[in-house]
């Protein structure tokens, strides 16, 4: 399997199968079809087919797939069958909501570090965590090895922390912030912008 040959838009897609996959396996439903798969998703099962095949063989035509296995299996290639440790960048009401929420770590993630550079904020307690210095986080997070973070800072602020993220090893940033970040190409970055999406949405809108 050569992962880096396979397009990113169907490597996009993986994370929602294993999420209907989960919810499946978790009402008790041990075997799924991509027909049942693309209805929940509003994919077509000849897609979901396609881009399965991309990794391997996971299921038999007139039996469907193993709700459980092929969980296992997509986690497996999108490596979220261990826990990543994240850090946190920004601590305003955004990062509390974010840094207080209880879904990453049974889908791979755990937020370890909180970093802001609000003098208000440091020492200050979230969620179990104490709120650093942004001063310190590129030594910090060198020395815990974090390779993944988010960033939920103001947009003015955003690259000089992707900045430090980048010099602290930081190769999986997913932004928050309204803006679009310049990293190095062996840098990921992703974007959550609710504006953008009403946007989209609001097209369609008669």
């Amino acid at each position: 399997m050569r992962t880096a040959t396979i397009p990113d838009v169907i490597v996009g897609r993986l994370p929602l199968y294993l999420r209907a996959l989960s919810q499946m396996a978790g009402e008790g439903k041990e075997i799924t079809s991509s027909q049942e798969l693309g209805e929940q998703l509003g994919i077509s099962s000849a897609q979901i087919r396609k881009d399965l095949s991309q990794f391997g063989e996971f299921g038999k035509q007139g039996t469907g797939y193993n709700t459980k296995y092929l969980a296992e299996q997509l986690r497996r290639i999108l490596k979220v069958d261990r826990v990543w440790e994240v850090a946190l960048v920004g601590l305003g009401d955004l990062g509390h909501a974010v840094a207080h929420y209880g879904g990453f770590v049974d889908r791979g993630f755990r937020i370890v570090v909180l970093f802001d550079d609000d003098p208000a904020k440091i020492g200050k307690d979230v969620g179990g965590m104490p709120i650093q210095d942004a001063a310190q986080m590129t030594g910090e997070i060198r020395r815990r090895g974090i390779r993944v973070a988010m960033l939920a800072v103001p947009a003015a602020s955003a690259q000089a922390a992707a900045d430090d993220l980048v010099r602290a090893g930081v190769q999986a940033i997913l932004c928050y912030a309204p803006t679009n970040i310049l990293v190095p190409e062996n840098v990921q970055v992703r974007y959550i912008d609710p504006v953008v999406g009403m946007q989209h949405m609001t097209h369609y809108l008669p």
